[in-house]
């Protein structure tokens, strides 16, 4: 398993470059930033420099999330296709499901949402209740990006500052 493991990293980094792949990991749902920071300490790039892309590549899907992930999931939920009306409701539901904690605080409850690195937060899952619950583009777009970097300071303090102590031992 570890041989596959590498051989994958191996291809990826080779193909596109290490920073390349923290600035598609950190557009990923789920794993975001999140994920990309550790991968970029890991991969020995400065802390910096994993910060930035990151932050840059969790923010990229944002403006086109808020602007027509409701269209996009109305869509899927009146096709034919089952699979789409189930990932249309999954994403309605979780949206739903989130939508108090936001509304309650509006700009600061979503921007502590996308703040906090835990799983079923961040910037793609704030940006979905932001658009279902209507929030105006502009505070919305804010409000993400103060979160994400929030989440950037905490996952780079924790990545960095856990790969240095492991350096001391």
């Amino acid at each position: 398993m570890e041989a596959i493991v590498t051989a994958i990293r191996d291809f990826f980094v080779n193909m596109v470059g290490e920073e390349l792949c923290v600035l598609f990991c950190s557009m990923i749902p789920i794993i975001e930033l999140r994920g990309a920071i550790p991968m970029a300490a890991l991969f020995g790039l400065p802390w910096w420099q994993a910060f930035l892309i990151s932050v840059v590549g969790n923010l990229i899907p944002v403006p086109f999330i808020l602007l027509f992930i409701r269209a996009i999931l109305g869509w899927m939920s009146r096709c034919r296709v089952k699979f789409f009306n189930k990932v249309a409701n999954w994403l309605f539901a979780k949206a739903e499901k989130n939508r108090g904690k936001i509304e309650k605080y509006a700009f600061w409850g979503l921007t502590l949402f996308v703040g906090v690195p835990l799983p079923g937060t961040g910037a793609w899952t704030g940006s979905l209740v932001a658009a279902v619950i209507d929030m105006k583009f502009w505070k919305a777009m804010l409000s993400a990006v103060v979160g994400v970097l929030i989440a950037a300071v905490i996952m780079t303090l924790i990545s960095y500052g856990a790969l240095a102590a492991f350096h001391l031992f």
